[in-house]
């Protein structure tokens, strides 16, 4: 019997929130099963949301102030107070998340972080003595150069003249000067939750993943990617604390290589599922589960790659709950996440990504009650069908 079912999804980028995917997988839950205690479990993974969802998980608040959105306009941003009072959480995705940037103006190479740089001065303004920057959903990749820009380090080319906004200004970068960082940074701890795949530089550079879904073209990307690396050596040379990877250490390609920006600054980049879920008791909440459903935009060969339905699934098996994961879209791999013991598509027939992200609560909650009602048909089926006579049952080959 499924009497309690616990509903731990992420959202569906530029379509539904946690909250909203987890409202509407709940709606579908109660078509089928009318009588099962539900549990909602919204997740974040340092993107959209993130600052919302800490903040009433531990009884905090959320600080609005202006900052400079990522493509320069001025932008009513905000971040979170934990309950605690010592902690704030800043959400890049809320001030240089990509839903933030005009779909005629996507281009990673001019996009900026410097938004994120004057929320982490507004946090340490409320004498805060941990600052948690959550990484995801961004739509930047200046290496957290702009960030820099705004807690006072000056990027200077060959001619002592300061950089403008971009990644792709950083092929012109010379040198950096630190002196007027800001320096209440010292007697703060930073942390970053962030993906630890990804890396700034490389085959598997930020630039190259990423850059496309951001909007960039081939030679952007490429462009781009040199100009990461430029970055690389020249914030390793000025800036970075000693022994600190900035080209391939975990996470630094977050958030359009944020991660490495705040690394240079003394910043632990720390897988982001370690930092975040412990302030919803997931653990303890999966345990009680007679079925868990997850469910993200894409299930596909990158899912396992520190995605919300690989790690519920991960945790779920901990105690061995069975894991149903819906999604938008079923790519290649979809079948071959660990843990996940189904997966079903939202789509009930082929449509425009505009009608799907427009209807997405709705084909959500189409598709929970689809799959719940082959699951509970499965559970009336007998166990095994007698075979008649003595022949045994030939195998498919």
């Amino acid at each position: 019997m499924l009497t309690r079912v616990v509903v731990a999804p992420s959202g569906f980028k530029e379509s539904l929130s946690a909250e909203a995917a987890a409202d509407a997988i709940a709606a579908g839950v109660r078509r089928v099963l009318p009588d099962a205690e539900l549990d909602l479990v919204p997740l974040v993974d340092g993107g959209e949301g993130t600052a919302v969802a800490l903040a009433a998980a531990t009884g905090g608040r959320i600080v609005t102030v202006p900052a400079t959105g990522p493509v320069g306009e001025t932008i009513a941003a905000h971040f979170a107070l934990l309950g605690d009072g010592d902690t704030a959480v800043v959400e890049m995705a809320a001030v240089a998340g990509l839903s933030l940037v005009p779909g005629d103006l996507r281009d990673p190479g001019a996009t900026t972080t410097y938004g994120v740089g004057e929320l982490i001065r507004s946090a340490l303004d409320s004498g805060v003595r941990r600052i948690l920057v959550g990484c995801g959903d961004s739509g930047t990749s200046d290496g957290g150069a702009g960030a820099l820009q705004a807690l006072g380090a000056r990027l200077l080319d060959e001619n002592g003249q300061e950089l403008p906004y971009g990644g792709r200004k950083l092929t012109r970068l010379h040198r950096i000067d630190p002196t007027g960082m800001d320096r209440r940074l010292a007697d703060v701890e930073l942390l970053v939750a962030c993906n630890p795949y990804n890396v700034l530089c490389g085959e598997r550079g930020v630039a190259r993943v990423f850059g496309p879904q951001k909007g960039a073209t081939p030679e952007q990307v490429e462009e781009l990617s040199a100009a990461l690396e430029n970055w690389a050596f020249v914030l390793t040379r000025d800036v970075a604390v000693p022994d600190t990877n900035l080209r391939y250490g975990p996470g630094t390609g977050a958030s359009g290589g944020l991660g490495a920006g705040l690394a240079a600054l003394g910043a632990r980049l720390l897988p982001r599922f370690d930092v975040l879920l412990d302030h919803l008791d997931l653990d303890a909440r999966l345990a009680r589960a007679d079925l868990v459903v997850t469910a993200e935009g894409a299930l596909d060969h990158q899912t396992p790659r520190g995605k919300v339905p690989a790690e519920v699934a991960r945790r779920a098996k901990l105690y061995g709950r069975p894991v149903l994961a819906l999604a938008g879209t079923l790519g290649e791999g979809a079948h071959e996440v660990p843990g996940v013991d189904a997966c079903h598509g939202i789509l009930p027939a082929p449509m425009e990504l505009a009608e799907a992200l427009l209807r997405a609560s709705e084909l959500l909650t189409d598709a929970t009650e689809r799959a719940l009602r082959m699951i509970v048909l499965g559970a009336r089926l007998p166990a095994h069908a007698e075979v008649s006579g003595t022949q045994r049952p030939s195998s498919v080959r």
